[in-house]
This record gives C-alpha cells, sequence and structure tokens, in this order.
C-alpha cells in the first residue's frame, strides 16, 4: 500500500486513468450483478398433457373411459405429442411413442429409470417384492437379478434343459394332430388354447419338471387343473401392470373401486394351490438329505440349492415361491399371443402361410419335425413372428419405468417417482418410423444381405425384450419358445378359416387392452406321415 502511495506521489499524472479504470470495472461488476440477479432460471416444462384436477389429477377421465390406453393414445395423437404427462393422483404418467426418444431415457439415462413401481398387484404378486422383474431397484433386485442371469437362464442352463423344451414340443405336435382328427370339433382347433397350453406347459416342465397337476388327457391336451392353472396365469398377466385407481391413490387400497384386488387375490389362491406344495415338498427333499446337487433336474432345485457365503440356503421360502410363478408368467404371453396373431394374419394372406410352410420344407423338409438347431435358418418364420409383435403386441404398455432422479430429458422436465411407459402399440405401428404401419409385412425384417434375422429390437422401433438394466434377461428361451411354437404349428399343419369366416379381424382389443375380442379359431389339417405327430 506504502508502494502505490509513493508511485501516485512520484507521478500524480497516473493517478487519474487508474482511478477511471478501477471505476470502470466496479459499475461493470454491479451491473453484472444487478443483471444476473435479475434474469430468473429457466424451469423446463412437463410435457404437454391435460390439465389435472387438485389431488385426484386426471383419475376422473380415466376412470370414465373403459380402456385407459385407448385413452392415453388419444390425448396424445389430439395434441400431436410422441411424449405426454398425464397427472394420476400424485403420479406423473410419461407415455411415449417415438423411439428416439424412448432410447434418451433407456439408454442414455438407464441409470435413472432403472426402477419399478409399488402397486397392488405387483406386491400381492412378487410376495412382497422379493422377484426380479417388478422388484423397485434396491439390492433385493440386485440379489435377485443376478441369479436370474448367472444361474437360471446361462447358455449352460439353456442347453441342460434342452430335452424339457423337445417334449412338450413333441407334445404340441401330439395333441394339435388330435384335436383336428376329432371328428366331433369338424377340424377346428381353438389356437388360443394350444398356444397358452404349451407355453405353460413348457414353463411348467422346466420350473416344476411337471406337465400335469392331474390326469391330464389322453390327446395331449390339458386336465381341469391345468386349465384352472392356465386361466388364472393369465388373470394375473392382466393385472399386473393394470392401471389401478389405488396403485395412484394409495390410501384408496382396500376399497378395491375397480374390482383388481379381488380378481388378484381370487387368481393367486389358484395359482398358491398348484404351485406351493410341489415347492414345499421340494424343499424337504433338499433339507432331509434325499437330494444332493447331482439330483437336480428343473429350475426349482436351482433355487433351492443356492448356497450364500456361509453355506446357507440364500432364498428363503417366500422368495423361491414367488421367484418360481414370475419365471412360469414371464415366459408364458409373448410367444402364445405372437404365434396366435401370427397364423391369424398369415390365413388372412395366404400367400405368406405359403412362403413360410416352403421355407420349413426347404429347410427342415418333412421326414422330421423342426427341431431347435434349425432356428438360425428359419428366418422367415423369424420374421412373421417378429411382425406378429411388432403389429399385435400383447400389451399396449411396458411396464413401468420409474424415475429416481429429477431429469430434463430434451426440453422437459420428468420428476422424481414418474412412471414411463413406452406405448409397444405407438412404437411398434408409428408412422414415422415404419412403412404401412397397419400392413402384417414381414418381409420388413428381412436383411438385404441375407444375415440372420433376431426378434430382439434393441433400437426400440419396436418392443420385444426391450433394452438396459430392466431388459427381458431370457432373449434366448423367449425366442426359442415363440420361433419353435410358430414353426411346429407352420410346419405340421395347414390352417385355413373356420366355416363362413372370410376375413379375421386383428385390429380389436378387448376391454382390458391385452387380447383380441374373442380366440383365433381355425381348420388345421396334418400335412406331414402320422408317425411324426407321436411323442
Amino acid at each position: 500500500m506504502s508502494y502505490i502511495r509513493s508511485f501516485l506521489l512520484l507521478h500524480p499524472q497516473s493517478f487519474w486513468p487508474l482511478f477511471l479504470v478501477m471505476f470502470l470495472c466496479f459499475i461493470t461488476i454491479k451491473m453484472l450483478r444487478y443483471h444476473l440477479m435479475s434474469v430468473k432460471p429457466v424451469t423446463p416444462k412437463l410435457p404437454p398433457g391435460p390439465k389435472p384436477w387438485p389431488i385426484v389429477g386426471n383419475l376422473p377421465e380415466m376412470l370414465a373411459n373403459k380402456s385407459p390406453t385407448r385413452w392415453i393414445h388419444k390425448i396424445m395423437e389430439e395434441m400431436n405429442t410422441d411424449i405426454a404427462c398425464i397427472r394420476l393422483g400424485n403420479v406423473h404418467v410419461i407415455p411415449i411413442t417415438c423411439p428416439i426418444i424412448a432410447l434418451e431415457f433407456l439408454r442414455k439415462h438407464d441409470a435413472d429409470f432403472a426402477s419399478r413401481p409399488i402397486s397392488m398387484a405387483t406386491d400381492i404378486i412378487s410376495n412382497g417384492f422379493l422377484t426380479t422383474a417388478v422388484t423397485p431397484f434396491g439390492e433385493q433386485w440386485k440379489k435377485m437379478k443376478k441369479i436370474f442371469v448367472n444361474e437360471l437362464f446361462s447358455p449352460h442352463k439353456h442347453q441342460w434343459l434342452t430335452n424339457k423344451r423337445n417334449e412338450e414340443a413333441d407334445n404340441l405336435m401330439f395333441y394339435v394332430y388330435n384335436k383336428c382328427k376329432n371328428v366331433n370339433d369338424s377340424g377346428l382347433v381353438n389356437v388360443r388354447i394350444i398356444t397358452r397350453h404349451y407355453c405353460c406347459n413348457l414353463m411348467r416342465k422346466i420350473v416344476f419338471n411337471t406337465r400335469n397337476f392331474g390326469e391330464g388327457k389322453n390327446d395331449g391336451g390339458p386336465g381341469l387343473e391345468e386349465v384352472e392353472h392356465v386361466d388364472a396365469i393369465f388373470t394375473l398377466l392382466r393385472y399386473v401392470f393394470a392401471f389401478c385407481v389405488s396403485d395412484y391413490m394409495p390410501s384408496l387400497r382396500g376399497l378395491d373401486i375397480d374390482g383388481h384386488e379381488r380378481k388378484v387375490k381370487d387368481a393367486m389362491s389358484i395359482v398358491k394351490k398348484y404351485n406351493d406344495p410341489i415347492i414345499e415338498r421340494r424343499i424337504e427333499k433338499w433339507k432331509d438329505g434325499s437330494m444332493a446337487s447331482a439330483d437336480a433336474e428343473d429350475i426349482l432345485d436351482i433355487l433351492i440349492s443356492l448356497k450364500d457365503a456361509n453355506n446357507e440356503p440364500l432364498l428363503t421360502t417366500k422368495e423361491i415361491k414367488a421367484q418360481a410363478l414370475e419365471l412360469v408368467l414371464g415366459g408364458v404371453d409373448n410367444p402364445s399371443h405372437s404365434a396366435e396373431f401370427a397364423i391369424s394374419e398369415m390365413i388372412n394372406q395366404p400367400e405368406l402361410l405359403q412362403r413360410a410352410t416352403e421355407e420349413l420344407d426347404n429347410i427342415v423338409g418333412k421326414q422330421r419335425l423342426v427341431q431347435e438347431s434349425d432356428i438360425p435358418n428359419l428366418n422367415y418364420v423369424k420374421a412373421c413372428a417378429k411382425e406378429a409383435i411388432r403389429l399385435h403386441p400383447i400389451t399396449i404398455f411396458n411396464p413401468p419405468h420409474v424415475s429416481m432422479e429429477n431429469i430434463v430429458i430434451g426440453n422437459y422436465m420428468i420428476p422424481k417417482g414418474s412412471h414411463v411407459i413406452l406405448s409397444k402399440q405407438g412404437l411398434g405401428r408409428n408412422p414415422k418410423v415404419w412403412n404401412e404401419p397397419y400392413k402384417f409385412k414381414p418381409e420388413r425384417h428381412l436383411k438385404n444381405d441375407g444375415s440372420m434375422v433376431v426378434l430382439a429390437e434393441p433400437d426400440l422401433k419396436l418392443i420385444s425384450f426391450s433394452t438396459g438394466r430392466r431388459a427381458c434377461p431370457g432373449i434366448v428361451i423367449g425366442t426359442t419358445m415363440t420361433v419353435m411354437l410358430l414353426g411346429r404349428l407352420l410346419h405340421g399343419f395347414n390352417w385355413s378359416e373356420a366355416p363362413n369366416v372370410s376375413t379375421i379381424d386383428l385390429l380389436k382389443y378387448s376391454n382390458g387392452d391385452r387380447y383380441i375380442g374373442g380366440p383365433l379359431v381355425a381348420i388345421a389339417k396334418p400335412r406331414l406321415a402320422a408317425e411324426l405327430y407321436q411323442p
């Protein structure tokens, strides 16, 4: 300071320029500070959507519509938007119909949307969130996901279960053959019953090592026990992520305003009646030493035999029961639904049916049945299955992803706790992505270079197995079941419409938005040697 004073006394002519510079700097700083304080930060807005009511949000509008999913799509169409925000209670529901936006959620911000909502149905079905698919993000989910990937559906375990899958594929042929040869049925086959029971038989076989809970039928079909079990399984699937009022206003749980809770509990009691005794008996066998690792035959044995670091059982009985059920639920609906719709579409377009059977005859021949080893070469059959998944998804929306933080995507704020739902129908039928989106065109999935068609779609132009942390880890078994089911039905039988039916209407969904109003009933005629249909 003394140095500056001495300098100014010796050089007074330098004082005013220095003073002026300091003054200007002071004024500039003041002005910048005032400007920064006066400019309010721009807060990103929520995606467009209907104006919500206080407290209840848009729940009254949802309840007034028989189909919440159609109502949501109608809102998005009227607003001409690929992303919307609909407040149900205090929950922001964010539907998306654009693959680019969907990828931003599930690829760029995957870690932020890796949780699941707590809902009435998922709580009951998962025994208090003890499983993989529906459990919110946390240590329990990490534990079960690791088991699922490493222990249940590794490549080794997939190969280990091949014989069980083959057994059910052979029983499928036997059952359909007997149905279409039954003079009382006039060759008519209910394809929905066929496909659903095949998938449930297969999952029961690989999880519990049994096809039938009772005696079954001599024609290979289900007995009364299996019919009851399958109906209960598909009831649970119908409501697992349905729009339930109490999920958005938990204080209403128990009042069962929309009737969902009673139906879920009734279905669960049926499923537990058949599943739990098998599980409990098997656990006792492992405990009393009558079973050991060398005796393991199915997935249930694997779940029971897993040990922690202290050589104690890794899973509790409740965890085993819950995960066993979730495995069955996860494996039955997509393959059965895709096969039914693919055959329906191909009956409407016989030239597609002919092309598929020609591929099968060229690759497999007519002296044997389709095997899993044929799948890589059945590109057109896979293209038909993939097109059915695109045009006729099993559910309109995929399971919700829950945001764990406030996230800005594009110019929109996605609040913490939001439920992000990707529209399978909106993505698969998006006219900006697909040419002639409502037309069944399997060739759109064939590669110009002849490379292998796969059912997975990582770019989310359609949703088969999704992507990211919450993607279905059972891609291999899901693909195998779907292609084997469709391949066997197309290879083994000629299909045509039922009498007095000219065209099958395939774009109608039931009020639950999950299935068409009625099952496909068609004429099936064997096209191979009779001995090939014997199990």
